[in-house]
């Protein structure tokens, strides 16, 4: 089994690390310079478009969907009392920009760089067979059950004994 390097954590953490301290404020550095954010958000290039594309993918669709559900809320929340075309049209707004802005991102040079090591780390990982992903399910599954029942049985044992004690009539 291969172990999770980190040579992809430490370049993802300095990338942010250049985002977050850039010269500017909304600069970072990369392979090729350093370059704005702003101008990165409305090209509409793919950034080494045949590498990470399962992650990259993922990670889009990830961002997504969790944009989608905050949209959601924001339309069945504050966005109640107010007409219904400013109640479907405001979150869809937000919607399409927040899967513009995870499509930009997942293109951005030190993130797709990132994604692209996490998945060429995935392809390296020997993973375990059937028959050993079967036998540690049913190790865990037996060691859940048995935890459940003996805290059942400690929790039997306290109520019997708070109950013999009398400590019960005290509290309530």
């Amino acid at each position: 089994m291969v172990p999770c390097g980190t040579r992809s954590f430490r370049g993802i953490s300095l990338g942010l690390y250049a985002l977050v301290l850039g010269k500017n404020g909304f600069q970072m550095s990369s392979k090729s310079g350093a370059m704005s954010i702003v101008p990165e958000l409305f090209r509409a290039g793919l950034y080494k478009a045949n590498q990470g594309r399962m992650v990259r993918q993922f990670t889009f669709f990830a961002i997504a969907i969790v944009a989608a559900f905050g949209c959601i809320t924001l339309a069945r929340g504050p966005l109640m009392q107010l007409g219904r075309y400013v109640q479907v049209g405001l979150p869809l707004v937000f919607w399409l920009a927040s899967a513009w802005v995870a499509f930009r991102l997942v293109n951005l040079a030190v993130f797709a760089d990132f994604l692209i090591s996490v998945e060429s780390e995935l392809l390296r990982v020997t993973w375990p067979a059937k028959q050993e992903v079967i036998q540690a399910t049913i190790v865990v599954v037996t060691t859940m059950v048995g935890l459940g029942a003996f805290l059942f049985l400690v929790d039997l044992v306290w109520t019997w004994t708070f109950s013999v004690i009398g400590f019960n009539e005290l509290l309530g």
